[in-house]
C-alpha cells in the first residue's frame, strides 16, 4: 500500500494499515498517534483542527524507521525511549524492564500507607486524606530491590519527600538507566550494585530501613507460552522469569533479608505473580511473620504484599 501524500492523515492512515498486520486496529492506530505526539507534538485535536497538516521529509523518514521497529515487535516503549509512570517520565530501554499500572498501584499502596504511618510530607501532586496531612513530617528509610529503570525508587523519592530511598540492582546497565532517571525527576536516590540472593556489599547489608520494597522476577517459564513477542524477544529476561520448580526464591531471601535488615515495626511491600498469593502468605507465615495482607490490584487479581516485621 503506497502512501497518497505526506499530509498526517494519510501517513497515519499507511501506517496503522502497517502495523494492523502484527496489532489489530485499535493498538495499531493507538501506536500511530504515540508516535506522532512523542516525534512531532501532534495529537487528535491538532489533526482535527489542522485537516492539511504535512510532514517534512525528515519526519517522514523518522516516523518510518520508527514504524520499522514496531514491526520487529519491539515494544513501543523502546523505540520512542521512555514510559510515563506515577506522572514523570522515565527512560527505557531493553537494559530495564518497561513499567507497568501494576507497578505503579503498589507504589501509590506505599505512599499512601507513608503518609498515614509514618506523616511523610507528600510531594503537591499526591492527594493524601486530610488526616494524613495533618500527621507531623518525620525522615524514612526505604529501600528498593531489584529496581531496574528506578521506577519504584525514583517516584517513591519524588513522592515521599522526607524519605531517604536506597536502590539495588544486580545489573550495572539497569543502573545506570535508573541513575538517569533519578537526576532527570531531581531527586536523590542511593544506587548499589549487588545480588540480593546472595547480598555482600556492607552499604546495603549494614543499614537499617523503615520499608523494603520489590518488585522482583516472578513471572515462571512455563508461562512464556502465554506472552507476547514483544515482551519475550526485547525485555530483560532476567527481571522477568524464574523456575517453576521455586518461583518464590527472591520473595524468600528478601523476607530473610529483611528480618535482619528492617528496624522494628518496619515493612515489607512486594509486587508478585497473582498465581501465588495464599504461597506468599503461608512463606510469610513459615518466616515468622503474622501481620500479612494481600492486596488486589485494579482487575481484582491478587498482586500487592505488605508486610510487617
Amino acid at each position: 500500500m503506497k502512501m497518497s501524500s505526506n499530509s498526517v492523515r494519510d501517513c497515519r492512515r499507511h501506517y496503522a494499515g502497517e502495523l494492523e498486520k502484527i496489532y489489530g486496529s485499535n493498538e495499531a492506530n493507538a501506536l500511530i498517534m504515540i508516535l506522532l505526539e512523542h516525534y512531532f507534538n501532534i495529537n487528535r485535536v491538532k489533526i482535527a483542527m489542522n485537516p492539511d497538516l504535512r510532514l517534512s521529509e525528515s519526519e517522514l523518514l523518522t516516523l518510518h524507521f520508527a514504524v520499522k521497529e514496531l514491526l520487529k515487535n519491539k515494544p513501543v516503549q523502546y523505540v520512542i525511549g521512555e514510559a510515563e509512570f506515577c506522572d514523570m517520565k522515565f527512560f527505557v530501554d531493553e537494559n530495564v524492564l518497561i513499567p507497568r499500572p501494576e507497578t505503579e498501584e503498589l507504589v501509590n499502596q506505599l505512599v499512601s500507607w507513608s503518609v498515614s504511618q509514618f506523616g511523610v510530607n507528600p510531594h503537591p501532586s499526591f492527594r493524601p486524606k486530610r488526616s494524613e496531612v495533618e500527621k507531623s513530617p518525620a525522615n524514612i528509610s526505604i529501600l528498593d530491590i531489584g529496581t531496574g529503570s528506578g521506577c519504584i525508587a525514583v517516584s517513591v523519592a519524588k513522592l515521599l519527600k522526607n524519605s531517604a530511598v536506597t536502590a539495588v540492582d544486580i545489573s550495572e546497565k539497569a543502573l545506570e538507566v535508573a541513575k538517569k532517571n533519578a537526576q532527570a525527576n531531581g531527586v536523590d536516590v542511593r544506587f548499589i550494585l549487588d545480588d540480593i540472593l546472595n547480598p555482600q556489599n556492607s552499604e546495603l547489608i549494614e543499614n537499617q530501613y523503615d520499608i523494603i520494597v520489590s518488585n522482583p522476577p516472578y513471572v515462571c517459564e512455563s508461562e512464556k507460552r502465554e506472552m507476547r513477542a514483544n515482551v519475550l524477544e526485547h525485555e530483560p529476561a532476567t527481571a522477568l522469569f524464574v523456575s517453576d520448580n521455586d518461583p518464590l526464591i527472591f520473595y524468600r531471601k528478601i523476607l530473610e533479608f529483611a528480618q535482619k535488615a528492617l528496624r522494628p515495626n518496619g515493612e515489607v511491600w512486594f509486587e508478585i505473580n497473582e498465581r501465588f498469593g495464599k504461597e506468599m502468605r503461608a512463606l510469610c507465615l513459615e518466616k515468622g511473620l503474622q501481620n500479612v495482607e494481600i492486596i488486589n490490584d485494579f482487575r481484582g487479581r491478587d498482586r500487592v504484599v505488605r508486610v510487617q516485621s
